[in-house]
């Protein structure tokens, strides 16, 4: 199913190369005379963010090595390679060379082409005298580049515009060429993704580059490392142990490599996410900025996003593409040479956007005004990981926290441990953490269909749990020591919280206590005020169940909500207000 999606979506791109082609960085062009003479070695790199980059260029693709080489340095590409297969310089250089020849050879061995020809005549003169590279080399300066690392290259006439390759001659003669090789595979079956049958079967699936975490040279989806898991008798034949026909392996490995590298990919977590439709669609653009950080120069692009999402849910209406369209979505991570599907999620565009607008409405919490209005899903993620980085977001966190939104079920137990144990180990409830914690209550309540009144954004005047009304109460014993002593370095949330929010009963008498002298600090309304506000908190506490001895982990996420809200009314003025008129 994932695989004939992809495969669905090559087919609607025109943009993405055709059976053969692929998109690869080339780094110089080798400028040549007809009679096979370097002119130039013309440096095409682009510079992005202060470094030089390869640039994209459309490149043959006759096997694997158009992603990833062997060790056997056997396995040139055709008229464009690393600098050690077409100048033979390196490990292995002569062998690389050589390589490099017989494959023009044998594929554009029967073309007369000047272009090719000023190839052959070139890569001959450097087999005859390797030294002669080394001087080429040296002759453009480029000497140190080349001693760092192993540049992509491909060919040129001075008189032309194009690569080689890409002359008329050339790439109808290689074309055929390789039309020819599909049919004369040894190899033939039915495709599991088209189902067509009697075709030809890929032996060995492409590389597929991007996953985070992933080997550099690229990893597999499809593919077998042990006996255990292949077909009886089909060792030596790899492409009928799971047949995919060539066209349809090129295709889906080709769409998910451009998904890969485009603004259709997250990172949530260790999970590298993609995203399509089944035609052009709005969602498409919209889901890096709904889950991803917004760029440092337009901070409001995912505030933007959001909004533009709940007026499409609200009105039934996109932009571009419709209701029913069908949307993916794919979460991948690394594992070996391998990559593992971590989630795959379908569903039409309006289901889609109505599950994530409930995930934004579960997050929705009264904050500070110099924070952001929505969560995206990597600071929501960071938020409960320690120090706030994302190298120790928990592993699988990200992908079930994703599948959770895109399935509309309740958020994974892990988030709101993990929110809670953050909150305990440093003292601290932040933004995130009270979004995570209200969200994953939220859900809970809805999906068991407990009795349990939800939780508001703001602060819950009428919420008798006491857990909530706990931490409600720790605020404002808090909030008492700060205005009796102003500048104080460290509270009690620096000593107690932790105490407070899980065993309650060795704590709450002596902070009770040491309230009273802050209390006597204070100017006299004040005092009155916090003083009925105190009362109106434990008024829900009968005289036996008030403190608790322990609290569970559900209410200690409870504690931090109820902290959270407190001291969130106690700096809104709104809030303040109401709160006191109420008293």
């Amino acid at each position: 199913m994932i695989l004939k999606a992809l495969n669905r979506y090559y087919e609607r791109s025109e943009s993405l190369p055709r059976e053969g082609w692929v998109r690869r960085g080339v780094d110089y062009v080798v400028v040549l005379n007809a009679q096979g003479e370097c002119i130039n070695l013309e440096s095409i790199g682009e510079l992005k963010k202060g470094k030089t980059v390869p640039s994209e260029r459309l490149v043959t693709a006759i096997g694997k090595q158009a992603m990833k080489h062997t060790n056997s340095g056997k396995d040139a590409n055709l008229l464009w390679d690393n600098a050690s297969f077409v100048f033979g310089t390196g490990n292995k250089g002569a062998t690389k060379l050589t390589s490099f020849i017989d494959t023009l050879q044998g594929w554009l061995g029967g073309i007369n082409d000047p272009g090719v020809e000023a190839v052959k005549l070139f890569c001959l003169n450097l087999k005859k005298r390797p030294e002669a590279a080394g001087v080429l080399i040296e002759r453009f300066q480029l000497k140190k580049d080349f001693d760092k690392r192993d540049p992509v290259l491909t060919f040129r006439l001075v008189e032309d515009v194009e690569s080689v390759h890409l002359r008329p001659r050339v790439r109808a003669a290689y074309e055929a060429a390789l039309i020819a090789t599909q049919f004369g595979s040894p190899v033939r079956g039915n495709c599991l993704v088209t189902g067509q049958i009697d075709v030809p079967l890929a032996l060995n699936e492409s590389v597929i580059k991007g996953v985070w975490g992933g080997q550099p040279a690229g990893c597999n989806i499809v593919s077998f490392n042990a006996r255990a898991f292949e077909s009886y008798g089909k060792r030596e034949r790899n492409g009928e142990n799971a047949p995919v026909s060539t066209q349809a392996s090129f295709a889906y490995t080709t769409a998910l490599n451009h998904l890969l590298s485009s603004s259709q990919r997250i990172q949530v977590g260790d999970a590298s996410t993609v995203f399509w439709a089944e035609e052009p669609h709005d969602l498409e653009s919209a889901m890096s900025d709904l889950f991803g950080d917004p760029p440092k120069d337009d901070p409001d692009r995912n505030v933007r996003a959001v909004e533009s999402l709940y007026s499409a849910v609200h009105t039934g209406k996109f932009a571009e593409g419709g209701l029913s369209t069908r949307f993916h979505v794919l979460g991948l991570a690394p594992n070996a040479a391998r990559i593992s599907i971590r989630f795959w999620e379908t569903a039409t565009a309006l289901e889609l956007g109505e599950r994530i607008k409930q995930h934004f409405d579960d997050l929705e919490i009264v904050h500070a005004d110099y924070e952001p209005r929505y969560l995206s899903l990597s600071r929501l993620l960071r938020g409960v990981a320690l120090l706030n980085k994302a190298e120790n977001i928990p592993p699988n966190i990200g992908g079930e926290v994703m599948r959770a939104i895109l399935e509309g079920l309740p958020y994974p137990a892990t988030l709101l441990n993990q929110a809670v144990m953050r909150c305990r180990a440093e003292q601290s409830v932040t933004y995130a953490r009270a979004a995570a914690i209200k969200a994953s209550l939220n859900r809970q309540i809805r999906f068991r269909q407990s009795p349990e009144k939800e939780f508001l954004p703001m602060l819950d005047l009428g919420n008798t749990n006491p857990g909530y009304r706990l931490g409600r109460l720790f605020a404002t014993l808090e909030k008492i020591q700060e205005d009796a002593n102003p500048g104080l370095n460290a509270t009690i949330r620096d000593r107690y919280y932790g105490a407070a929010s899980s065993t309650p009963s060795a704590v709450f008498s002596t902070l009770l206590r040491l309230s009273k002298h802050h209390l006597g600090k204070l100017p006299g309304g004040l005092e009155v005020v916090r003083e009925r506000l105190i009362g109106e908190i434990m008024g829900g506490f009968s005289a036996d169940s008030f403190p608790p001895r322990v609290l569970p982990l559900a209410d200690q996420a409870r504690f931090a909500l109820g902290y959270y809200h407190q001291r969130q009314a106690f700096f809104t003025k709104s809030e303040s207000k109401n709160q006191e008129e109420c008293q």
